[in-house]
């Protein structure tokens, strides 16, 4: 009998020190899959290729999508397992979709498709609760998306006394003041800051479902975010150009690390 029971007993702590053996184990992270980001336009030009770059700095393991040359259908079904939407830089948005007429004079010709394409990405994104960032165009995209207008063509249509865009793009920069308790104002800890500019576009009449969070000294719109975010998923649009400005910059770097922390918040809900 004494000895069935020190049998019972020697099993049992041989089996404890095992468990603890594997408890103590670091975890593996082979089975946990990346953050996949749709990206509207990552292709081909240089400049591109910053957006990429910008997010491998705040999450070297995520894998970018270029939803672009993909198809508006197959992008939309390629954007149901991504965990989020970057909506890029780049041409004019389509004039008539806010109520204005085209003027090649004051504004270059619009690509219909990567409109399409980026309406239809953005309804997409909102039905899944995806988390949105808008970059320069992006930020226009999604305010004409919402119902607001844009200024064809910031020199003509606005009195201005801050230059929005120069020759050389470096050299284009300019101050932004955030809006008290914004959602721009919190992940980056200020109320100021310097960022690059390089459009000559921009929003004129806001969307009535978005607030202006961030503008310049004569007082453009430079951030939008959701005016209610009750059961709604992350979305910011920023003017200026977070991806192609110096990463210890925090209107660069902490808006790239928002966005990524919010698509990883997403992945592990699903």
């Amino acid at each position: 009998m004494k000895n069935s029971m020190d049998k019972i007993l020697k099993h049992f702590i041989s089996g404890l020190l095992l468990i603890t053996f594997f408890a103590c184990q670091p975890v593996s992270t082979k089975h946990i899959k990346p953050i996949r980001i749709a990206i509207s336009k990552a292709v081909p030009q240089k400049s591109y290729k910053n957006y990429i770059r910008w997010i491998h700095y705040a999450d070297s393991t995520a894998i970018c999508l270029d939803m672009y040359h993909l198809g508006i259908d197959s992008a939309l079904k390629v954007l149901e397992n991504c965990d989020g939407l970057l909506l890029t830089g780049g041409e004019d948005i389509e004039p008539e979709r806010y109520g204005v007429k085209l003027d090649t004079m004051r504004c270059d010709l619009p690509d219909k498709y990567r409109d399409s394409l980026e309406y239809a990405l953005i309804t997409k994104a909102l039905e899944l609760n995806l988390p949105i960032q808008g970059i320069c165009r992006g930020e226009q995209i999604l305010n004409t998306y919402f119902g607001g207008t844009l200024y064809l063509d910031i020199p003509t249509d606005l009195d201005t006394i801050v230059k929005h865009r120069y020759p050389k793009y470096k050299a284009s920069t300019h101050k932004v003041t955030l809006s008290k308790n914004s959602l721009i104002a919190k992940m980056t800890n200020s109320t100021s800051g310097i960022v690059n500019s390089n459009h000559h576009q921009g929003v004129n009449k806001l969307a009535p479902t978005l607030v202006s969070t961030a503008k310049t000294e004569d007082g453009l719109t430079e951030s939008v975010e959701l005016k209610d975010k009750e059961g709604k998923a992350y979305l910011l649009g920023v003017q200026w150009h977070p991806e192609a400005m110096d990463y210890g910059n925090p209107l660069s770097s902490e808006i790239g690390s928002k966005f990524l922390m919010e698509a990883n918040k997403y992945k592990e809900k699903k």
